[in-house]
């Protein structure tokens, strides 16, 4: 007995040996006469085992296959030219838009040059000098770099309209893979130049003073140091991040949180994080929520108000996403408001509006910040980035420009509502109710703000019409 299970053991194994071959097509016959093989379990064995042996064969034979074509696939087909006749250098310098629509509007008409690029000629003539040399590309064997000015005027059109890259290619004559790689480019060009000079929040106590001297000024709240919002930028979906960029809105977007001047001008902002965050998540992660917290930005100590002898320190004013602070103030949320709370959230709305104002007069210049940019989330931070500097350099170099644009005081207190509200549309954060409330001590200070609005000291002879 011993002696035939050694035997068919010796059988098997001699079988499974040879039917691994290198023949792929055919399959061993049964060994239907031999001796040892007597029973159907054995039969059933042996068939089981063929079966098995002849999938994986299959299975070699189409991985073998897919390499083959995946090899093939690998394969770069002969380019079938060097350059479209049309993109050519000299089709670009007859006929693209920098070498003949721009030349003519900066030359004949500036009115329309303003309305093409939205910059004024001045404005375009410093950036050119100031820009082009960081970003003029070296002379080639093969064929000339694209002049560094039509680099430029190819970023600003395409931040001033939201153009796509193929609409751009035919007005300018340059290849539109060309443009996807020169946009993020030039934008980070920018920022490098411009950044450390038109968008900086004061290090100084005169410097917070001084915003806050225009607020009391121009809106009527003394104190303020800037109003903080956020808003979402739209983004093509980016590859494999599931919901990650995915908002409330349901559309994919990064967040722009900014705090806001008086004069609409952007002193600090974060950009980047992904749409399914809130204003306060991006706020409490960021380095000017601890700057602030540790009083780290040598804000002027508490002082008196106009009219008032008790002393009150200064904050930032945000809506009811953000959490109550003895440095940031929101209004009240609770139903049934009191005539003095009424009064308080009118004025501080009426002070917060910069940042919503600021908002519409970035997104109405910038035309780009209003459709889906199809980029990556880094080249869209750049792009967003760029065009808060070119916000702030029009609102410091040009305000004539600027002048008009944003909601600005009327008699009797009366808001009149800027030129950028008119047809526009303005993505933003809606009010986040709940979970974010304050300490004793910031609430104490909300309810002396709210005193002083409805006392002597602080009232204003309109604002009981405005409630």
């Amino acid at each position: 007995m011993i002696f035939q299970i050694y035997k068919m053991r010796d059988f098997f194994s001699s079988f499974i040996q040879s039917s691994i071959s290198d023949d792929y097509t055919t399959m061993a016959q049964p060994p239907a006469f031999h001796p040892y093989v007597q029973n159907l379990r054995v039969l059933q064995l042996w068939a089981d085992r063929q079966q098995f042996v002849h999938r994986r064969r299959l299975a070699i034979l189409r991985y073998i296959q897919q390499q083959q074509q995946e090899g093939q696939r690998r394969q770069r087909r002969p380019r079938a030219k060097w350059v479209s006749a049309w993109l050519t250098e000299e089709k670009r310098r007859q006929y693209g838009a920098y070498y003949t629509i721009m030349r003519e509007l900066h030359d004949g008409d500036v009115a329309a040059f303003l309305r093409y690029m939205r910059f004024e000629p001045a404005m375009w003539q410093e950036l050119r000098d100031r820009v082009c040399p960081q970003i003029d590309g070296m002379h080639m064997v093969m064929r000339e770099p694209i002049e560094a000015p039509c680099k430029l005027a190819i970023t600003l059109r395409y931040l001033a309209t939201g153009e796509t890259f193929r609409s751009l290619s035919f007005q300018f004559r340059v290849a539109h893979n060309t443009i996807g790689k020169m946009i993020p480019e030039v934008c980070e060009a920018l920022i490098a130049e411009y950044a450390p000079e038109v968008i900086s929040i004061p290090i100084t106590v005169e410097g917070w003073q001084a915003i806050a001297e225009k607020f009391e000024k121009k809106w009527n709240f003394p104190h303020c140091v800037g109003a903080i919002d956020g808003k979402h930028v739209a983004i093509k979906k980016p590859s494999k991040s599931g919901s990650l960029f995915f908002n409330y809105k349901k559309f994919f977007s990064i967040i722009l949180l900014a705090i806001a001047d008086a004069d609409y001008r952007f002193i600090h902002v974060e950009v980047g994080r992904e749409g399914s965050c809130s204003d306060t998540q991006v706020f409490n992660h960021s380095e000017m929520y601890e700057a602030f917290a540790n009083n780290e930005l040598h804000l002027p100590p508490p002082d008196e108000m106009t009219n008032d002898n008790e002393r009150t320190p200064y904050f930032l004013l945000g809506d009811d996403a953000f959490a109550l602070k003895t440095w940031l103030l929101k209004p009240y949320s609770r139903r049934s408001l009191s005539k003095e709370e009424r009064i308080f959230n009118y004025r501080l709305s009426r002070a917060r509006r910069v940042v919503e104002n600021a908002f519409g007069l970035l997104v109405q210049r910038f035309r780009v910040l209003l459709k889906t940019m199809e980029v990556n989330p880094e080249s869209a931070k750049s792009i967003t980035l760029a065009c808060v500097m070119l916000h702030n350099l029009i609102i410091m170099r040009y305000p004539r420009v600027h002048r008009g644009l944003g909601d600005r005081v009327g008699r009797g207190g009366r808001i009149v509502q800027g030129a950028w509200r008119q047809g526009l549309y303005l993505f933003g954060n809606a009010d986040l109710r709940g979970g974010n409330f304050g300490t004793s001590h910031a609430k104490k200070l909300r309810d002396t703000m709210k005193t002083y609005f409805s006392s002597p000291a602080g009232a204003v002879s309109w604002q009981d019409d405005m409630i």
